[in-house]
């Protein structure tokens, strides 16, 4: 089973990551956050529309403009991102029947999975992104690399911290 969040939600989050690493510095271009993040600028816009109505962003256009966090990180939690950019962490289908979960004949696992989902629920809310900032500059930060769990497939990170000239990302040499 995987638990994941889609694209959408993957780089709404990664751009708002780097909204709050460049708090209160002014506003940031599209290609700026794209190409440090690893995210299609094409798409970004369309990805961050969602969260611009939220009111969790501020978009200007024009050859000043950019996207800048519309409050405080420390006031945006994961979960008003994801629920911005996927919609309610709840869902009306349900787990084992794949149709809608009914009360009058609610499935075995109906209760289970729902405090499942509300303790997840509860953490996404819990954590801010001036915390994951301070944990994304933490990790980029590190002199060595982190030990890999046994159990945890080990992926490369696609995000970068440089952009050459031409706006597209580059891959930095690993740390040792």
């Amino acid at each position: 089973m995987e638990i994941a969040l889609e694209r959408r939600g993957d780089y709404s989050v990664r751009a708002v990551i780097d909204l709050a690493r460049h708090y209160g510095q002014g506003r940031r271009k599209a290609r700026e956050i794209a190409g440090v993040m690893d995210i299609p600028v094409r798409f970004l816009p369309q990805l961050l529309a969602p969260l611009v109505r939220r009111g969790l962003l501020v978009a200007t256009a024009g050859p000043d403009g950019g996207y800048a966090l519309a409050r405080d990180p420390a006031s945006i939690t994961v979960l008003e991102v994801i629920e911005a950019a996927e919609g309610p962490v709840e869902s009306p289908r349900c787990v084992l029947r794949g149709g809608p979960c009914d009360w009058d004949e609610t499935c075995p696992l109906h209760e289970t999975w729902s405090r499942a989902r509300d303790a997840l629920a509860h953490e996404l809310n819990q954590t801010t992104f001036a915390e994951l900032a301070a944990r994304d500059e933490a990790i980029e930060n590190r002199p060595v690399r982190p030990r890999r769990s046994p159990h945890v497939e080990t992926v490369e990170r696609l995000g970068v911290r440089e952009g050459d000239a031409g706006g597209r990302a580059r891959r930095r040499p690993a740390r040792e």
